[in-house]
């Protein structure tokens, strides 16, 4: 190592907390020349930092390119209760990521928001680019998808009267009925399935999970070429929910 990696790592460490902290003072986001106009940074700096804040779940890039707080801040407001719950279930999730050699996700339904609890990715399996929330994507994952076809009809008719159902892709699914319609007819149930819906190239599956009465979904996201293996990942992704459900359910 260099004499100035640590100075140098200290550094863009402080520099992405002023992004995040220059992201969390805009409700509806800023651009990337406005953050680093704000924070003083020089713009590729800005932009590499934003890149790599986005890619880890830290923040998040939304349609007309403005930056806002990502998914994964949520989880560092987890309690330490919370915290020892994950950390029960972080070895069936790495297990299932080197059996499919796919990353694994966990989210849960709180406060009337699909919110993400987990990742576990590697080299060999790499996350989806978390391009769009998963609060403002339950209808076009199939982790979303999971967790509204769990809901009775109320609470459904709740969630989508307070999220539009954005066109994220060609494939995505816009139209609240034939949503609905497509999670009662789900081919694979209790799996779901996203085939591009989120992310061209990528297709994800999801099966419910539990912690206690605070409903779930358990999944995983593959290349769209892998499609195939579908049934082998149902086979995989069902028993082990039920473990997760099982280690979340235990009393701490």
């Amino acid at each position: 190592m260099g004499a100035h990696d640590g100075p140098t790592l200290i550094t863009s460490v402080q520099r992405a907390f002023r992004l995040l902290e220059a992201v969390s003072a805009h409700d509806n986001g800023a651009t990337a020349k406005q953050l680093a106009r704000e924070t003083g940074l020089p713009l590729a700096t800005a932009y590499h930092l934003l890149r790599t804040l986005v890619h880890d779940g830290y923040a998040r890039k939304v349609e007309d390119g403005r930056f806002v707080l990502g998914d994964k801040l949520h989880t560092l407001g987890t309690t330490g209760r919370g915290q020892t719950l994950l950390s029960r279930v972080r070895p069936t999730l790495a297990a299932l990521r080197d059996q499919l050699a796919t990353a694994a996700y966990l989210t849960f339904y709180e406060d009337g928001e699909i919110r993400v609890a987990e990742i576990v990715d590697g080299p060999r399996a790499p996350r989806v680019d978390l391009w769009v929330g998963f609060e403002d994507a339950g209808h076009a994952t199939a982790l979303g998808k999971s967790v509204l076809r769990e809901l009775d009809d109320e609470a459904r008719k709740e969630y989508l009267s307070r999220h539009h159902l954005a066109d994220l892709t060609p494939r995505t699914i816009t139209s609240p009925p034939e949503l609905l319609r497509r999670l009662d007819s789900s081919p694979v149930a209790p799996a779901v399935t996203d085939l591009e819906e989120y992310c061209l190239g990528t297709v994800c599956v999801a099966v419910p999970v539990y912690c206690g009465d605070t409903l779930g979904s358990l999944g995983i996201s593959m290349p769209a070429e892998r499609l195939s293996r579908l049934p082998e990942v149902r086979a995989r992704l069902i028993p082990t929910a039920s473990r997760v459900t099982r280690s979340l359910s235990l009393t701490i």
